[in-house]
Parts: C-alpha cells; sequence; structure tokens
C-alpha cells in the first residue's frame, strides 16, 4: 500500500478496505513504527473481509458487429442548446457516425451547461441534447458520465430513468462497466468529478450538488475498490477507462492530481489500454513514457478555443488541437484505430495499435 505525502485517513471510518489503493484526506504524518503497527494490523483484516465487502458496479452489455468489429464516437463538454458550434459538431459526428456505422456515443461528461440541469423537466434536455443529435446514426445509445458542471445541477435529474422514458438513447451512471463486442473491449466509466478536492474546499460561488456523495471519504474509498476489483476480473481484449477529468493533459486545467495519485497506479497495474476525457475543451493524445496507457482528451463538443497551452514532453504529446471537435474508435480484438475530427469533420490526427490474441492451453 502506497503512502502519499503523508496523508491518512482512519480505515475505522470506512465500512470495508481498499485492496491497492486508498483516498487519504486528514494531514496526519504517522511515525515509522505506528505504520508498520497499522500495516501488520490491516494485513489481518484485508484477508479475513476485503473478499466480501467489495461491491460491484452495475454492469451493461452491447453486441458489436456480425463481423466480429466495434466502433463508435467520443465527445464531451458539449450541453449549449446547440451554441458555440455545438450544432456544426454534432453535424459532423452524424456524418462520420454513418460511414462507421457507429455501435453507440460515449460523452466524456459536462453534459449541460453551465450548471447542469435543474430537474427532469428541464427543457435544456431536449435543447441540448435530443433537438441538436438529431442525425439517423446518433440514434444509438449514449453512455454518459458527469462532469464538474452537470454537478452544479441536479446531478440526480441526469440519472433519472425518467430522461430514458424521455429519449432512449440517453443512459448516465455516476460509475459503471460496459462490456462490448462482447468482450472485444469493456469499458470502466468512473466518477472523477468528487475526486478534485477544490471543489470542496473552494467552490467559489458555486453550489454543488453532493447528497450522494457525502461522506466523500466512504464514496470515494468504495468506488475505487469497486473498479479495481472490476479491472481485476476483466478479461476483455482492451481495457478502456472513461472519466470527466484529465489525468493527464496540456490543457488549461492541466492533470488532476487526485487522480494522478489515485487512479493512474491502477491503469498501469492493471494494463488499462485507454483513458478517455473530457473537461479540457481541446483534443489531445498523449502517449506516457511511464506507462502502456494512451492518454485521450475529447472535450471539444461546443465551447473551445482556450488559447492556452501548457509545455508537455513533445515525445509524450503526440497531438494538441485547441478547438471543436470529436473523435471516433474501432475495434476488433487485436486492433483499435483512433482518429480525432475537427469541427469540419477533417481527420486532425490518428494512432493506431495491435495485440495478438491469447490462447488458453
Amino acid at each position: 500500500m502506497a503512502w502519499i505525502a503523508g496523508l491518512f485517513i482512519s480505515f475505522s471510518t470506512l465500512p470495508c478496505l481498499p485492496t491497492l489503493t486508498s483516498f487519504h484526506i486528514n494531514m496526519v504524518v504517522p511515525t515509522k513504527k505506528a505504520m508498520n503497527q497499522r500495516l501488520a494490523s490491516w494485513t489481518l483484516v484485508v484477508g479475513l473481509f476485503v473478499v466480501s465487502c467489495v461491491a460491484e458496479l452495475e454492469r451493461f452489455e452491447h453486441a458489436g458487429k456480425p463481423d466480429g468489429s466495434l466502433s463508435f464516437l467520443v465527445v464531451g463538454d458539449w450541453g449549449r442548446r446547440g451554441h458555440y458550434n455545438q450544432s456544426q459538431v454534432a453535424f459532423q459526428m452524424g456524418k462520420i457516425g454513418e460511414q462507421l456505422d457507429i455501435d453507440f456515443i460515449i460523452s466524456t461528461g459536462d453534459n449541460f451547461y453551465d450548471n447542469g440541469l435543474t430537474g427532469v423537466d428541464d427543457p435544456l434536455f431536449h435543447q441540448s441534447f435530443t433537438d441538436i443529435y438529431t442525425a439517423p446514426s446518433l440514434q444509438k445509445q449514449w453512455y454518459n458520465v458527469l462532469g464538474n458542471h452537470d454537478y452544479r445541477g441536479n446531478a440526480e435529474a441526469q440519472l433519472s430513468p425518467i430522461l430514458t422514458k424521455m429519449d432512449n438513447r440517453w443512459l448516465c451512471l455516476r460509475s459503471f462497466v460496459l462490456n462490448a463486442g462482447p468482450e472485444i473491449a469493456e469499458f470502466f466509466f468512473m466518477d472523477t468529478t468528487p475526486f478534485v478536492t477544490k471543489y470542496f474546499t473552494d467552490p467559489e460561488d458555486h453550489v454543488y450538488d453532493w447528497k450522494a456523495i457525502l461522506p466523500r471519504e466512504k464514496y470515494l474509498n468504495n468506488l475505487l475498490m469497486e473498479v479495481e476489483s472490476a479491472l481485476g476480473e476483466s478479461r476483455a481484449k482492451w481495457k478502456i477507462v472513461v472519466g470527466h477529468h484529465a489525468i493527464k493533459s496540456a490543457g488549461h486545467h492541466g492533470n488532476a492530481k487526485e487522480l494522478n495519485i489515485h487512479l493512474l497506479p491502477l491503469l498501469q497495474t492493471y494494463d488499462v489500454d485507454l483513458y478517455i476525457n473530457g473537461h479540457d475543451h481541446c483534443l489531445q493524445h498523449i502517449s506516457s513514457s511511464d506507462s502502456g496507457t494512451q492518454f485521450m482528451t475529447s472535450g471539444g463538443g461546443s465551447k473551445a478555443w482556450r488559447g492556452d497551452v501548457s509545455w508537455w514532453n513533445p515525445q509524450e504529446l503526440k497531438f494538441y488541437h485547441d478547438g471543436q471537435g470529436f473523435m471516433s474508435v474501432e475495434m476488433t480484438p487485436t486492433e483499435v484505430s483512433i482518429k480525432f475530427y475537427d469541427v469540419f469533420g477533417n481527420v486532425l490526427h490518428n494512432w493506431s495499435s495491435s495485440k495478438q490474441l491469447s490462447f488458453a492451453i
């Protein structure tokens, strides 16, 4: 178990213990002797209880094509009633979606600006979603996560089955697992907003909907355990984690340090192939030198052009576009191909990878 910057939270307040990761809040620096004593006692407790107390994320399945392939689009940070080129991005998504015969669409969060939805009857749902993504190819299942702007409204409204009854494409949960193919790829959708400390300690003039999140420590520890358990059990050919906030980004918001501490080690341990996020209103691809994971940002669904890019190792930063757009993904059990498109439908960057199939003997 890693100790990061002396941060520690008493596990006596939690219903169950994490395996490899834990979320730490209080600034307490334990002595080496105390740490060894705690680790010794935790080893016994973990052996007795961790198997029985790890919950499971809700799971969904999505069939692939008869030829064993899978294709989908990814868009983030979009819901602005069609303004800021949202409608133009949606139009190009419709064209590319038809060309690729996509199976579904992923949203990386910040689905409704500026302050989420006020409730299930908020007209913004239709004005920013149903009335915008009208192309025939986009009448597929949408898998959505929440962003920080979604938490500034009634976050639970976006999770309500009432919205699905209004538009059967809509599926949004805080965190869940999608097995697509089946077993071509497994997607682990994560609720990343509660990880970011500043939303709790310095919310400025924003009011966040934390009703189902508190106590925060318990929520985050449970989520990390659930994700770790799901990653460890996965037998999919490709593992993809989707969240709103970036682990690695040269954009306006940059890296979410909390995710670097608590989520990045899981990506490394369980050989996650892709981490896909939004939050920064740009398109980018970072290939980390310390991990086999590729970091993809698709946050150009509407308002973009921040005008600031942080320095990043050019050997890792494969692509950056400070503007609107989206990405497409095509997969088979052995190959993946990703393309980034601008608001005019031009391909700005593409990346592909392959792996061999493993056979049990």
